[in-house]
């Protein structure tokens, strides 16, 4: 059962919101979260809803656009109209697009990619938080996560290069610390995460995985993940912790 402790902690069944849903992750988050048997209601929210990335389970599509906020606000409504949130997973990101690639260099810095990135990275997920969090119960524990990388954190960067994405992550791990600390003074039941996936057979990384010592298919980081959440308690709060549940360094 990939959210068991959820589960039993909970005494109706889950309501989840999976942001990205049409990406490789994402799809299989919804998947797995809609054949658990624990969820009462998955949502799968993605810009171009994409059915049939998990069109065997029960989830119900929704529209949402990271870089239109109007957008998130209207998927949030909808949902709030329906009840309280348990989880929210942002599984969106970028990390190469038709002539964007990861920098090798200073000199392929690019103003207008830096800024697509962090759009989709950081100010994204943000905004989604901003109009999310409030959507979380307050009786009960219920967690928000992001999918993060490794490569965002500052101690851990020895090799250089990737400027857009590290800084991007990097970024994002500040907001998730950051509403992290607000949302404990307002939900005090509320858990805000990073999430390390590993490097996982997707389009995101599949120009780079051949120097990966490990590669998960989606599936396999879906359940990792899962597994980290439904363990997650309220020290762990506002950190980033990979598919094993071991912290990332800051």
């Amino acid at each position: 059962m990939a959210l068991e402790n959820f589960a039993n902690d909970n005494a109706n069944p889950l309501r989840i919101a999976i942001i990205g849903a049409s990406g490789g992750i994402g799809g299989a988050l919804a998947g797995q979260l809609a054949q658990g048997g624990q969820a009462g209601a998955v949502y799968a929210l993605s810009r171009n809803p994409d059915r049939s990335a998990v069109a065997e389970h029960p989830v119900k599509w929704l529209s949402l656009d990271l870089t239109d906020e109007t957008s998130i606000v209207n998927a949030a409504a909808q949902i709030a109209s329906e009840g309280e949130l348990d989880i929210v997973l942002i599984a969106s990101g970028i990390l190469h697009d038709d002539g964007l690639q990861p920098e090798k260099d200073w000199r392929m810095l690019d103003g207008k990619g830096m800024a697509k990135v962090f759009a989709i990275n950081a100010i994204g997920p943000a905004l989604v938080m901003k109009h999310f969090a409030p959507l979380l119960a307050k009786n009960r524990r219920t967690v928000m996560a992001a999918l993060s990388a490794r490569v965002g954190s500052i101690a851990d960067n020895r090799l250089g290069g990737w400027y857009s994405y590290r800084s991007s992550k990097a970024a994002l791990n500040q907001l998730l610390r950051t509403f992290s600390i607000e949302l404990a003074r307002k939900n005090r039941h509320a858990i805000v995460l990073g999430l390390h996936p590993g490097t996982v057979a997707t389009s995101l990384s599949q120009p780079f995985q051949a120097n990966a010592n490990e590669r998960f298919t989606p599936d396999q980081s879906a359940r990792y993940l899962l597994s980290v959440i439904d363990k997650a308690d309220a020290s762990m709060s506002g950190k980033v912790y990979d598919w094993k549940g071991d912290q990332v360094p800051e």
